[in-house]
């Protein structure tokens, strides 16, 4: 049975201010001879006066239940102390993904996608916590003008 100031320590971690994460859209970044680089823009505000480093975001993108890309950015900065920061996480769609999904669901030219994301912050003290993060919704597929 664990001790009373083990239990304490613990609820004081759960009720303590984190950072929080919230995405606020996803976008065609690029149009590439390989594929399509979506941008997934992030916000995340930290309740602390002192700069975090961001350890590291890993993500899950994913249309139909099927994941059509996933990947990690190591280092991709720190966020601001007492402000919210804008990320842009990139997100690589290969084209044979986009042509299956487009065979397959495409009605209006926009898929519906899940996109997971963790976000590895480095904590004074408490050391490296994750903030996970989940967002559905639609986004358009290229069309001829995104390519020219």
């Amino acid at each position: 049975e664990p001790s009373r100031g083990y239990l304490i320590v613990v609820d004081e971690i759960a009720a303590m201010r984190k950072p929080e994460a919230s995405i606020k859209g996803v976008n065609i970044n690029h149009v590439r001879r390989d594929g399509v680089e979506y941008g997934a823009k992030v916000a995340v505000s930290n309740p602390y006066s002192q700069s975090i480093p961001i350890c590291e975001i890993s993500f899950v993108f994913k249309s139909d239940g099927r994941e059509i890309a996933r990947g990690t950015i190591p280092l991709p900065g720190s966020l601001k102390g007492n402000d919210t920061t804008m990320l842009d996480v990139p997100l690589k769609v290969p084209h044979s993904v986009l042509v299956s999904l487009v065979k397959d669901i495409c009605r209006d030219w926009d898929i519906d996608y899940e996109l997971d994301l963790g976000l590895i912050i480095d904590l004074p003290v408490f050391g490296n916590i994750t903030i996970p993060v989940n967002q559905k919704g639609e986004i358009k597929l290229p069309t001829l003008k995104d390519f020219f």
